[in-house]
């Protein structure tokens, strides 16, 4: 079968994107599941190359290349920005370096959406810079959502023990009872069971959380479980899907990272990823739902600190590749489970 061409965005080129690229394209075994293009800055790969030390050649292209052009020992990479060495200075993101994070990341978007790419997945961003940039978006899922045309999505994050999806993803804590809604829940466990059942276990078994702690305590904490949580989940199993809640946070997810469920549907952006980081902080996967495209991420930010020292671990960047292949080579032939190992 055809390895799928997979759209890998530098991110923020003042951070660590373009090193855990370079060292995941490194991995032999990244070549043998998929094409992958990367989409950026020549100048700041060829600046990741030199201080990882991997042995890859830096191939720029002006085009998607066809076939099975893409091949071992060599990043192709489509130039979309050209920034001197000032704009692109290790920890100091700047104006030209969100203008250009956010052309990477609308290029992925409309290769995948064409067809041109089977999936994307994304080097991290800096939010302050793309927003300084005139793009106001709280972060990738946002952006890809307006981009795309979905007008319901959901942020996953994904490890093998652990999955969640997210209600609310990023606001303010203190805006999170306001913004919960009935339809809100409800649209959530909907597209999680659709796109887990599609790319990961048929008839997936999803636990809903409650918002408060011991789900309200009949209303002593708080009555969002009663008012809209409960009754959501109510309408959700009525429509057949396998789910059960409100459950409290604080015991769930000993019985998920068991295996009692295969996704956790949670309120807010801390309560999910608290657990998720905790389990899967080096090979955690950032995926949006209810796209009509593939995209995954790492899961974790610009890491400023260790740009340009070469020892940023590129776990997360390989795991969101091999994550996106995966996804594409079942897209098309129902529902399986995708082991996120060394086996993929």
């Amino acid at each position: 079968m055809k390895k799928p061409l997979i759209a890998l965005t530098m991110g923020d080129p003042s951070g660590i994107g373009p090193e855990i690229i370079a060292k995941a394209l490194a991995n032999p075994d990244i070549m043998e599941i998929c094409r992958p293009l990367v989409l950026g800055d020549a100048g700041a790969m060829e600046r990741a190359i030199a201080v990882t030390g991997v042995n890859l050649e830096l191939r720029t292209v002006d085009a998607v290349p066809r076939g099975e052009a893409i091949g071992h020992g060599v990043i192709h990479l489509l130039p979309l920005s050209t920034l001197s060495p000032a704009e692109m200075e290790y920890g100091r993101p700047g104006i030209a370096a969100g203008e250009a994070m956010y052309r990477y990341i609308a290029e992925a978007a409309r290769l995948c959406v064409s067809g041109q790419a089977a999936a994307m997945a994304t080097g991290p961003i800096s939010k302050e810079a793309m927003n300084r940039a005139g793009h106001h978006y709280p972060g990738h899922t946002e952006l890809l959502a307006e981009l795309t045309g979905a007008e319901e999505f959901v942020m996953m994050l994904a490890g093998e023990r652990l999955k969640v999806t997210l209600v609310t993803i990023h606001e303010r804590l203190s805006d999170v009872p306001r913004l919960l809604t009935y339809d809100k829940v409800l649209s959530t466990i909907r597209i999680t069971c659709h796109d887990v059942n599609r790319y990961f276990r048929r008839n997936p078994r999803l636990a809903v959380l409650a918002l408060n702690p011991h789900c309200g305590e009949g209303g002593l904490f708080g009555d969002e479980e009663e008012r809209i949580i409960g009754p959501a989940v109510k309408t959700a199993k009525s429509e057949g899907i396998d789910v059960v809640g409100p459950l409290s946070a604080d015991t769930l997810f000993h019985f998920a990272a068991q295996g009692a469920y295969d996704a956790v549907i949670c309120m807010y952006h801390d309560q999910g990823l608290i657990p998720l980081k905790l389990l899967h902080f080096d090979d955690g996967v950032n995926i949006t739902l209810g796209l009509p495209i593939i995209r995954t991420s790492v899961d974790h930010g610009t890491a400023y600190n260790l740009a340009g020292s070469g020892t940023a671990s590129a776990s997360s960047m390989t795991a969101a590749i091999r994550m996106a292949a995966a996804m594409a080579g079942v897209r098309d032939r129902g529902p399986v489970t995708v082991d996120q190992g060394e086996s993929i």
